[in-house]
């Protein structure tokens, strides 16, 4: 369609249209004869019913959520009850046991790690109500073939798997493919039936279901902005009581904000899709963030246009990737304006474009954070016209954010910013309300096999359960064995005994010690318990560090995970601390700020936390805080002995991982110690409180074998506290 500010939709719709009208069926009956069914399915139907007989006859029942291909491959297992409502017992994502960012593989090892816990609690497979998947892979596969018939001859490139990586026909076909090999790990008699559930629904009803707002008999609404969907790019929804209703999908892969900033990201900062777009975010910070004053803003909204029913087109005069990827992502008139693309197979080396220095504070390349910041603003624009339509249209004052770009903690802040100033109502004639916002630490496709499982509980009759208060949902803790296993096994690796933590006394002790280590500028990893789930690191899978010393921040950047130096830290900190330092925003503080405890939002530093903890405040005076609980009692009691050594209960946080996904396991913490230039020990606690300190023992600069956390522990025992047991490996 040609309209006055560019061309929207395809080039042959008639040609996709008829395309998906003869694939849906045949796919519908290829995957059946694999047992995989669709959301509307005779199957599905039958399940349905047999959960909602159950549920009222009092029974327990579980379901089970999987993802078994395409980018954050993984598995989940719900428990639901009428007494409980609908509860999450474990997400356990791919990439941590695999090692491979954003996996695609079908999730084996998560599966195990299900099957270890599930023995544990007394479940057998046989009690699986239900199998749910992630994806519609029905649906999506034929909106791929769609979407490809709609930009012939250009979109050829749409079939070979290399420009589409992610998600493509080769993984599509494994999916439908999945319950024989689901079964047999299962070890049932014969495939495991899989019903394929719409993926904005899945992020939907788990992260509603979740939220502070779950049950609220006031409107609550529910925004899904994803890269791309079964069957479109934006989702919207309205919650009221224990129901939820999808009320807009746009239809379009292409249409799409997630699509938009991941092309950006990619093609000027010159990483791959998936990671390119939190580090683009991080970027944001050194270019010109005004709208009046940065060059390439105002061309760069030209790629949107903003509709009267709150939604938004892509400008294909501008836009080239939904012809041809990232193959000629850019027509000649984008190109004007941005620059030619990076392509492909010149990615991953984002220092020959975007070079800072933050000691100086010197940009090398200016342009490319102004398009950088540009991006945002665009971004941000269509978020704030989207949420804008949906208050209107629903006078509700209650947002829960979701799919990939809701892990935009900038935006996510300027939102309630730009809602909460009043200008807004004032503009409308309204009187003022705040609006209050959650988002999951989910909020990802690592959230969408729990959320498949989700939907299908809530839609068959059940009620949500508890809220979510933490995010350690992935895998299960390490026992002493594993991690003396891991030590015992470990090349160049020295270790000592700290004895156990249960005790009050105990987890005082070593949380001083570790406080301690820190303050002597000390870089130290942290794994205990069950793991995050989310691509967020909080406190059970951490790097800590001096958050006083603002050179920690090259430190860990240059020395330790060997990353952008632009790319800043974000501080965890005791609730009193972030009130204190941080600016809480009153939309934020539902349930006691709880959306805060998950790293989603960014918030303004007031000026005694530039003064005293430089290293978590990023270029533009906001810091991406994490709030610590009590519950999560060691995390928590290491934050209130850095209040009494330094101050201020607050400390540097990021994940542990050194150019890989998060660890999952204690050898996985312990290969990072040795990959990592400048990280003096490792804590690792096992499932029973036993604490353990590591250190590298190579000699090759600037680590010194361990000399300077030994010495640091000689010091702290010479503070009067009791000697730690001798030195092992």
């Amino acid at each position: 369609m040609v309209t006055s500010f560019g061309r929207s939709g395809p080039t042959h719709p008639r040609l996709g249209a008829a395309g998906a009208s003869i694939a849906r069926p045949v796919l519908a009956r290829y995957a059946a004869r694999h047992q995989f069914y669709g959301p509307d399915s005779a199957y599905a139907r039958e399940r349905g019913v047999g959960f909602v007989d159950k549920l009222r006859r009092g029974e327990t029942l579980y379901l089970l959520g999987i993802g078994p291909a395409g980018h954050d491959s993984g598995i989940a297992l719900i428990e639901v009850s009428q007494d409980a409502g609908t509860n999450l017992i474990c997400n356990n994502e791919e990439e941590r046991y695999s090692g491979v960012r954003h996996c695609t593989d079908y999730p084996r090892q998560s599966l195990a790690a299900l099957l270890a816990l599930m023995h544990e609690r007394g479940i057998s497979p046989s009690q699986i109500h239900a199998c749910l998947a992630s994806w519609n892979y029905i649906e999506l596969g034929t909106t791929l073939l769609r979407a490809a018939l709609e930009e012939l001859p250009a979109s050829r490139v749409f079939f070979d798997p290399v420009n589409f990586t992610q998600m493509n026909a080769r993984l599509v076909d494994r999916a439908l493919r999945t319950p024989r090999v689901l079964g047999r790990q299962l070890g049932l008699p014969g495939p495991m039936p899989i019903i394929g559930m719409r993926h904005h629904d899945n992020h939907a009803y788990f992260s509603w279901a979740v939220s502070p707002f779950a049950g609220s008999a006031d409107p609550v609404i529910v925004t899904v902005l994803d890269g791309i969907g079964d069957d479109g790019a934006i989702s919207l929804y309205v919650a009221r009581g224990n129901q939820i209703r999808r009320v807009y999908r746009n239809g379009d892969i292409f249409d799409s904000l997630g699509g938009f900033y991941s092309m950006i990201s990619a093609t000027q900062g010159g990483w791959t899709i998936l990671s390119s777009e939190g580090r683009y975010m991080g970027s944001t910070a050194w270019g010109d963030g005004d709208r009046m004053t940065n060059r390439y803003y105002r061309r760069l909204r030209e790629l949107f246009h903003f509709t009267d029913d709150g939604t938004v087109r892509l400008n294909r005069a501008l836009a080239n990737w939904p012809r041809s990827l990232l193959a000629r992502p850019y027509t000649a008139a984008l190109q004007d304006l941005l620059g030619a693309p990076i392509p492909a197979s010149k990615m991953w080396n984002p220092d020959a474009v975007m070079r800072v220095d933050p000691g100086g504070g010197s940009v090398d390349a200016p342009e490319r954070f102004d398009k950088a910041a540009a991006t945002q603003l665009v971004f941000e624009d269509a978020l704030f016209h989207i949420v804008g339509h949906m208050i209107r249209a629903t006078g509700s004052s209650r947002l829960v954010l979701t799919g990939g770009t809701a892990l935009n903690a900038i935006a996510n802040m300027r939102l309630m910013q730009h809602f909460n100033s009043g200008f807004y109502e004032r503009a409308l004639g309204r009187q003022q309300t705040t609006l209050h916002v959650w988002v999951p630490p989910v909020a990802g496709d690592a959230g969408v096999a729990a959320g498949a499982a989700y939907q299908f509980a809530l839609a068959n009759g059940a009620r949500p359960g508890q809220s979510l208060q933490h995010a350690f949902w992935c895998g299960v803790p390490a026992t002493e064995r594993d991690i003396t296993g891991a030590l015992e096994s470990a090349p160049e690796i020295g270790w000592i005994s700290l004895g156990s933590i249960a005790s009050h006394d105990g987890c005082e002790r070593v949380a001083d010690l570790l406080a301690f280590c820190i303050m002597q500028d000390g870089v130290l990893g942290l794994f205990q318990g069950v793991a995050e789930t989310g691509p967020r690191a909080l406190g059970h899978r951490s790097i800590l560090a001096n958050p006083c010393n603002r050179h920690s921040l090259e430190t860990i950047n240059r020395l330790v995970k060997f990353r952008e130096p632009f790319r800043p830290l974000a501080p965890m900190l005791t609730l009193d601390a972030a009130q204190r330092c941080f600016d809480l925003q009153e939309g934020a503080s539902d349930d006691g700020y709880n959306a805060y405890n998950y790293m989603v939002l960014t918030v303004r530093a007031r000026p005694e936390a530039v003064q005293r903890i430089p290293a978590v405040v990023h270029r533009d005076g906001t810091s991406r805080i994490q709030i610590v609980r009590p519950s999560d009692a060691f995390t928590y009691a290491y934050l209130k002995a850095m209040g009494r050594r330094c101050g201020v209960e607050a400390s540097v946080n990021t994940s542990l991982n050194v150019a890989g996904p998060i660890v999952q396991t204690p050898r996985q913490a312990l290969d990072a110690l040795r990959r990592s230039r400048a990280m003096d020990g490792m804590l690792l606690i096992g499932a029973a409180d036993e604490a353990f300190l590591a250190w590298h023992t190579a000699t090759i600069g600037p680590k010194d074998g361990g000399y300077r956390l030994r010495a640091w522990l000689h010091q702290w025992e010479g503070q009067g506290v009791a000697p730690m047991a001798a030195a092992r490996g």
